[in-house]
């Protein structure tokens, strides 16, 4: 892009205005807007034709940028009202707006198992109130309970389950995942549970037939890798990484590959169909020799990228890559080349007019970007160096290969991970030939499965994969171990992240043009971040902080003083719980010291002490009202600043009054829905205010000393 014409890549440009409109309609919608887009959409729309029509009596080529802001325009409004329709909330037959008893669904996605809990995406096809049958349109995520993990549903199951869904609830917690964002990005703003009572199955196999082969290829494949292979964690990273399969891949594996900036090599991606496509050109080599046989032979290869993208979940990498290499396939049968920019802007043109939402996707943008920055500034890392030796400047190559990728998503990487892999460098270069020796090995061996008869080349084949990925592993467990591995708890707020991307703009335009202004841009840029950061440290050292945490079955306070916290709570350090809800709360306030205490200990510190029930935190004091303080009342009357009441003692508010003064009450989420009511109507009738936890944000008090 830095380099190339604008005549070049038009469809790169044309893309930048469609997906301004993606974003306006997602992130800054209003009432009114609707009408707005459709009045410049078609105005637009009719310029566009009349200027088209009478560009030579008009005389436009004198004024060329009246088209060009005419079709901008245009696309701005198409990528709104893409995006608008494409949202199911929209839709004047969504489920949610209709009053129903029951629902019947179809499951649109393979259901996940975990335990007890099997969790799967469904279609609302009908609303029943009563006997009568409406259509419906709109997706809700479902959780079944079932006393076992047999798999009770599969892809395609059409079901009659109850109309008793929830909207998805919110984060409740600082910093912590915003899990009803995720699913509206999916058009998905509805969850249901449900026993497996309280469904019915009425048909089966009514989904996309294509989807349901592939997903039940996919299910045999994976049970061949498991067959063959000795190592579980080997066979879950092979059919993760092979094919998309992640249900069986540990939180430790994850972890391993994400602190040394590798977890791209779990992801079903370009690389991966780029080796699928060498195994292609390779097995169909022979029939390249004439004008059919290439027809022929890229027929064979759209049929084969094309499924083998179905097979792996058709991810938004896995879709791009198929997209990218089907345009190179037909431009090389037809004779004419393509430019690599214009064929990754098409390929994103074609999945946003698809699904507008799969911009808001990780996986959409972290890898449309590495491929941006793999097309445009790995060349001008590249020419910095140059080296005589062969070995060297190859190596060069796919140091700056990985420079450019790293370049470009790091802030990206930054905003979501909140993380940075020092060694990222190092990690990447030392997996990319087993990594790339895996999926070549990996592909092969899945296809001698269904060869009658190669059992021993089955084995053979499975036992170099095993040992590969372990080899893999330990590589990068021993990476992961290295000092100063990862640079954690990266949290920047949005003007940060824009002076960050202005920096790496400013550091490809220096190494492209050499000139002082590009480096005064990021030097400039770097003192902007340094005071800002210093001037955050600083805020924080001198502030005191409690958070009462809803963490629904659980408990869990913060008393955070500067960098150091306590965490008074019945959760672990790895407990699930506390790494969703309180972990990244403690990450982006800055906390490098944690203590964790539970209700029976007692703790002393400078600014902490902990006996029994109460808490003297600085200057604030803080009661635990639960089953072990309401049997054991004080002998005369305590004053506090904030009593807790936690996991659901039986004692009324008026006993609590006559020996607590106390200036706020706060209810935790753990307790039941008919212990708050009842507390309701106590201080409803006592004019007394409680703040309740359930289903709502947590309770913050912050203050400087």
């Amino acid at each position: 892009m830095l380099r190339a014409h604008k005549g070049e890549i038009p469809i790169l440009y044309w893309l930048l205005p469609f997906i301004a409109g993606i974003i306006l309609q997602v992130y800054f919608t209003a009432e009114g807007w609707l009408q707005l887009a459709v009045d410049v959409f078609t105005v637009s729309c009719l310029l566009f034709i009349g200027l088209n029509n009478f560009y030579n009596i008009l005389k436009l080529y004198r004024h060329m940028w009246i088209g060009g802001v005419v079709m901008h325009l245009f696309l701005l409004c198409a990528g709104w009202l893409c995006s608008y329709w494409h949202n199911g909330l929209n839709d004047a037959e969504h489920f949610a707006r209709q009053k129903a008893n029951y629902l019947i669904v179809q499951v649109n996605s393979e259901p996940v198992h975990k335990g007890i809990y099997t969790r799967f995406v469904a279609s609302v096809k009908r609303t029943g109130l009563q006997r009568k049958l409406r259509p419906a349109t709109g997706k809700l995520l479902v959780t079944l309970v079932a006393d076992s993990n047999t798999h009770l549903v599969k892809y395609g199951d059409q079901l009659l389950i109850p109309a008793n869904y929830k909207v998805t609830d919110q984060p409740f917690n600082p910093a912590e995942f915003n899990y009803k964002r995720y699913l509206a990005h999916q058009n998905i703003y509805h969850q249901s549970f449900i026993t497996r009572r309280e469904f019915k199955k009425l048909q089966q196999q009514t989904g996309n037939t294509i989807i349901a082969y592939s997903l039940a290829v996919r299910q045999h494949l994976v049970k061949q890798i498991g067959l063959y292979f000795h190592d579980a964690g080997a066979a879950a990273i092979a059919s993760t990484l092979l094919l998309g399969y992640k249900a069986d891949l540990s939180d430790e594996v994850l972890q391993a590959y994400s602190k040394t900036g590798t977890i791209h090599v779990l992801s079903v991606s370009g690389a991966h169909v780029a080796v699928f496509f060498w195994l292609i050109t390779l097995l169909l080599k022979p029939f390249s020799h004439n004008r059919y046989g290439k027809l022929l032979n890229a027929l064979l290869s759209l049929t084969l990228i094309w499924g083998y993208a179905i097979l792996t979940g058709l991810s938004p990498a896995v879709c791009r890559a198929a997209l990218m290499l089907s345009m190179i396939i037909v431009s090389k049968a037809s004779g004419r080349p393509v430019h690599a920019l214009n064929a990754l802007a098409a390929s994103a043109f074609a999945l946003l007019l698809y699904d507008p939402f799969l911009l808001t996707d990780v996986g959409f943008q972290l890898s449309y970007l590495a491929v941006f920055g793999l097309v445009v500034f790995q060349p001008i890392i590249y020419e910095q160096f140059n080296f005589k030796q062969a070995y060297a400047q190859k190596l060069w190559y796919a140091c700056s290969a990985s420079l450019a990728a790293q370049l470009i998503t790091f802030p990206l990487s930054a905003y979501y991970f909140h993380q940075f892999p020092v060694y990222f460098l190092v990690s990447n270069l030392l997996i990319m030939l087993p990594a790339e020796g895996i999926v070549l090995i990996g592909l092969t061996f899945l296809l001698c499965t269904y060869i009658p008869g190669v059992s021993v080349i089955c084995q053979a084949l499975s036992y170099l994969l095993e040992h590969l990925i372990l080899l893999m592993n330990k590589l990068l467990a021993l990476i992961e171990h290295w000092p100063y591995a990862t640079i954690s708890r990266i949290w920047l707020s949005p003007w940060q992240h824009l002076v960050l991307w202005l920096m790496i703009l400013a550091f490809i335009y220096l190494l492209l043009y050499k000139r002082s202004r590009e480096l005064s841009i990021l030097l400039v840029g770097t003192l902007i971040l340094c005071t800002a950061f210093s001037w955050s440290a600083i805020q924080s050292a001198s502030e005191y902080r409690m958070v009462f945490f809803n963490v629904k079955k659980n408990s869990a306070i913060l008393f955070q003083k500067g960098n150091q916290a306590v965490v008074l709570t019945d959760l672990k350090e790895k407990d699930k719980n506390y790494q969703y809800s309180i972990q990244p709360c403690l990450d982006s306030l800055g906390v490098d010291s944690t203590v964790i205490c539970n209700a029976n200990q007692n703790l002393q510190l400078p600014y902490f002490k902990k006996q029994m029930n109460y808490v003297q935190f600085v200057d604030k004091s803080v009661l635990l009202i639960n089953t072990a303080l309401h049997k054991t009342w004080p002998s005369q009357k305590i004053s506090v600043d904030y009593l807790f009441f936690t996991h659901n003692p039986h004692v009324n508010l008026r006993t609590i009054k006559q020996n607590f003064n106390f200036k706020y009450f706060i209810a935790d989420a753990n307790n039941s829905i008919q212990r708050l009511h009842m507390l309701k109507a106590e201080g409803d009738s006592m004019n007394l205010k409680i703040n309740f936890l359930k289903r709502n944000n947590c309770f913050i008090v912050a203050s400087k000393y």
